[in-house]
């Protein structure tokens, strides 16, 4: 009988000082905190500069800059300007026009050497007006949807080759010869 009450005595003292799982003390794991990235990693730039000379004289610039809203930067918006500076002698005297507008982009990688690009692009033109005869100003939207390609320098920076289709084919479209073929270099400062 010793024997007996000396064991229930000890897993009772067992009992206690074992802990048994107790829903009052369950402790929610803590989520990791993301740490934050500089804006030096989050900031891109980029854009084209175009040069044609000859009997038909074009100049463009059109710098962007960009911003990943991902960790993986695979996906990035951002904001470009245009300027493009067109001379044509075929016509006497010389037609001369200076284009320039915005744009608006939002770009995917599925993979990093290829993107999935849209835009929203104003551009603000000088055009014929038959009913008034001559030239007017008018601002042309465009929204273009294509892709392209990304291939590395080294460090940050990169060239890309694009393809791009105008959608909205507004009857003003600077853009009456389709696909639009495009390439540039990106820069990340």
């Amino acid at each position: 009988m010793r024997r007996v009450a000396l064991s229930v005595l000890l897993l009772l003292t067992l009992s206690a000082v074992v802990p048994a799982q107790d829903s009052t003390d369950y402790v929610q794991p803590q989520k990791e905190k993301k740490v934050p990235r500089p804006l030096k990693d989050r900031i891109w730039f980029g854009g084209g500069v175009g040069l044609n000379f000859g009997t038909v004289t074009a100049i463009q610039v059109a710098p962007l800059v960009g911003y990943f809203l991902d960790q993986k930067k695979k996906v990035s918006t951002g904001i470009g300007l245009t300027y493009t500076y067109y001379r044509d002698n075929r016509y006497a005297p010389a037609f001369t026009s200076n284009l320039y507008g915005y744009r608006l982009f939002a770009r995917y990688r599925p993979i990093s050497q290829f993107y999935v690009h849209g835009e929203f692009l104003n551009m603000n033109a000088e055009l014929y007006d038959p009913s008034q005869n001559e030239l007017t100003r008018i601002w042309i939207p465009h929204i273009l949807i294509g892709g392209g390609y990304v291939q590395s320098l080294g460090g940050r920076s990169s060239i890309y080759l694009q393809i791009l289709f105008d959608v909205l084919q507004d009857p003003n479209s600077l853009y009456a010869t389709q696909p639009l073929f495009g390439a540039g270099i990106g820069v990340g400062f």
